[in-house]
């Protein structure tokens, strides 16, 4: 039986356990934003370069100025070149999160460390389970969210049309609110279906004629125990899920409001490291967030019916490297234990005894 925790508390036990992962992960993202930084650099310096208006952004912010900037962007010597790059930003954002999460959930579970290697590993056994947990994920968000999203347009223009002032922009909130309460269960639901994936790929499929047993790499049998355990552990799990999440943003907020205010300084490393911190801060609480799920499904795994059995070949039950799922490596035959004499030793005796054996070289043979 797995040792009861909190889960909050345990979370951030895990977190800072495994922390060279969400370095890794931090690492990944400041060198593809600075990657893609380089073209949208050019562009800015080819319009901005020889033009007055710049001193508006150099020695102070104008968000007209801004916006106008933005707007003609894409008109320079450079044309879209830049737009090219940022749209290659995205597979390649997409790649690094299906290598790095499943690695990191992994190493959540087991007493393997976050090394990169491991992280990679796993996140190429498990790349193609995450494809499809997403792909499923995409289709339940976009039923549930776009219909909810056409509801709330109907809502709002239902407000703009009867109620005006204050009321109508807490009633329009309200509903934005509603919305976002809505994504971040399905966002919680999906995150556990994850991690219940991972912690079944540690288990063996059985397998028939005597053929070697896999890890079991059906996402479809972690849907219902995650949706159990999401259902069972809601009023736990759920607040600790939001106030993460709304910690993640306020800490973003608060870094990118101090840098705003310090834009106009004549050294711009102090705007970008604390911009950087307000990142990671982010990126630590939604770490922080699959401690806590981690947790969770650590002390309610899989019921063990809907475990696959593992199967006996040729006699011998197969046992799975935790650290490579991959590799089996049967455990060492049995010491047969040794079999007794089934008769008695003879006495050991120092002479004949000269009661039983009678023997008189002096007289004749009968």
């Amino acid at each position: 039986m797995p040792e009861r925790r909190h889960i909050f508390l345990h979370g951030l036990s895990l977190t800072f356990r495994r922390f060279p992962a969400l370095l890794w992960t931090y690492a990944f993202n400041l060198g593809l934003a600075l990657l893609f930084s380089i073209p949208f650099h050019k562009q800015v310096s080819a319009l901005l370069t020889h033009s007055l208006a710049s001193q508006r952004l150099s020695s102070a912010f104008d968000l007209g100025t801004l916006g106008e900037t933005y707007k003609h962007l894409y008109e320079g010597p450079t044309g879209s070149a830049g737009a090219s790059f940022g749209h290659a930003s995205i597979p390649l954002f997409f790649l690094i999160y299906f290598l790095l999460v499943p690695g990191t959930l992994f190493v959540y579970q087991t007493d393997a460390r976050a090394r990169l290697s491991t992280l990679l590993h796993q996140g190429l056994l498990h790349f193609w389970r995450f494809i499809r947990i997403t792909l499923i994920a995409l289709i339940v968000c976009g039923l549930i969210l776009g219909l909810l999203s056409f509801l709330q347009g109907k809502w709002d223009d239902y407000v703009d049309e009867h109620i005006v002032g204050r009321n109508g922009f807490f009633l329009t909130v309200a509903a934005d609110v509603l919305l976002f309460l809505v994504a971040s269960i399905l966002r919680l639901y999906f995150d556990l279906v994850e991690v219940y994936t991972v912690q079944l790929g540690l288990h063996l499929r059985p397998t028939l004629f005597g053929k070697e047993p896999k890890p079991d790499r059906r996402v479809r049998r972690t849907l219902l125990p995650a949706w159990r355990t999401l259902r069972a552990h809601f009023s736990q799990l759920w607040p600790i899920f939001l106030f993460l999440t709304i910690l993640g943003i306020a800490a973003v907020v608060l870094t990118a409001r101090l840098s705003m205010h310090m834009l106009a300084q004549p050294r711009v490393w102090p705007t970008f490291l604390l911009a950087q911190f307000g990142l990671f801060l982010m990126l630590f609480t939604r770490f922080w967030q699959r401690g806590v799920e981690t947790s969770l499904a650590l002390q309610h795994p899989i019921a063990e019916a809907t475990l696959p059995p593992i199967l006996p070949v040729a006699g011998v039950v197969n046992r799975i490297d935790p650290l490579y799922p991959s590799r089996y490596t049967p455990p060492p035959p049995p010491i047969p234990e040794p079999i007794s004499n089934p008769e008695p030793a003879p006495p050991s005796l120092d002479e004949p005894d000269p009661g039983v054996f009678h023997h008189d070289p002096t007289k004749p043979p009968q």
